[in-house]
């Protein structure tokens, strides 16, 4: 809205043109989405104490989990209000791309602020089937999908990194991957999500390597040098990447150890959910899966498990996600939030690595 108010001004005071670029409301995005959260964490920190909306004692988790019990949850709400406000502010909404990753944000953020109610409610401590969340996010992974297969001028070939002349075609099954991705990718960080700043730390990597990728893809002359696919349009989901980055780095403000907010599945169903939107959508569908390859790790740990469990009676890990497979090692939280933060930059360089590897 912003942009459309201040860029319109340039014909009179030639500084206005500054609006007309990416990369400068890119950093406008991730200002404001700072100020936000710093602004508004603090009073829906207190609020919540007040309204004991806490996460409650958890059976899935070792007992020195026993003192977060009292730790406020919902936090994804601050993180969904620090995303979509710089959005809407400065990006382009003519875009369509832009409105679609929302969509996305605001569906699973919904699916996951009716589980953390329910959770609340419950006199279990347990939220929503997992028959009706998996539904839920289907059917929209589904809605997502469409919303992008339909696009006029949408190119269906996949992309796989470090090959750059292996492109199959999937057609309307490209919708299939779209479910899956998006459906996989919420579930992923929310399996993340069980220490103080582990998932926020991958999402914030994940989500300035793919700023940088939707910056490109979206400009035709650097896509063409860098051979990599040229999405028109794409480049305004830099803003929106900005965005996200900004709101995340002002949660993890509050999440860091010893954590006053928690972003329960509100937060970490929809930040999965958009970045595999985006993924998609700057046809980069594999980069997903070596940049966020902590949430591939922590879902694969308890894919595992279950199974090794199911058919050999037996355990690989003391308990899954992996990360609680080291605190009952005895390594403290700090030390398996830095170094999974570790292993998550690398990635992200290594995903980085791709735009000239191929």
């Amino acid at each position: 809205m912003l942009y459309y108010l201040l860029y319109q001004l340039h014909g009179k005071i030639s500084a206005f043109n500054v609006f007309r670029y990416i990369t400068f409301r890119a950093v406008l995005g991730i200002l404001s989405a700072l100020i936000i959260s710093f602004i508004l964490t603090p009073y829906v920190i207190r609020k919540f104490h007040e309204w004991k909306i806490r996460s409650g004692k958890r059976e899935d988790v070792p007992d020195r989990h026993e003192a977060k019990k009292e730790t406020p949850t919902m936090g994804g709400f601050v993180i969904l209000i620090a995303t979509v406000i710089p959005t809407l502010l400065w990006a382009d909404l003519t875009n369509y791309y832009i409105w679609v990753v929302i969509f996305s944000l605001v569906s699973f953020g919904l699916i996951g602020f009716m589980d953390d109610v329910k959770k609340l409610r419950g006199i279990n401590g347990k939220g929503i089937t997992g028959r009706t969340k998996l539904s839920l996010q289907l059917l929209f992974a589904a809605c997502i999908g469409a919303m992008i297969f339909f696009k006029y001028g949408f190119n269906t070939q996949l992309t796989i990194p470090f090959f750059k002349t292996l492109l199959p075609d999937l057609g309307v099954f490209y919708i299939a991957l779209c479910i899956f991705m998006i459906a996989g990718t919420s579930n992923a960080v929310n399996l993340t999500d069980g220490l103080d700043g582990l998932a926020i730390g991958p999402v914030l990597t994940v989500c300035t390597t793919f700023m940088i990728f939707c910056y490109l893809v979206g400009n035709a002359i650097f896509s063409q040098y860098l051979q990599i696919f040229f999405v028109k349009g794409a480049g305004e989901l830099t803003v929106l990447c900005g965005a996200m980055l900004g709101a995340g780095i002002g949660f993890l403000w509050y999440n860091a150890h010893p954590a006053e907010l928690f972003m329960g599945d509100t937060g970490s169903l929809s930040l999965g959910a958009a970045l595999a939107t985006i993924a998609v959508i700057i046809k980069q569908e594999f980069l997903l899966v070596i940049a966020g390859g902590i949430f591939v790790l922590e879902t694969l740990s308890v894919i595992i498990q279950v199974y090794s469990f199911k058919l050999r009676g037996k355990r690989v890990f003391r308990m899954a996600p992996i990360h609680h497979h080291f605190e009952l090692k005895g390594w403290n939280e700090e030390k398996i939030v830095v170094r999974f933060w570790i292993i998550s930059v690398i990635l992200a360089l290594i995903a980085m690595s791709t735009l000239k590897l191929r």
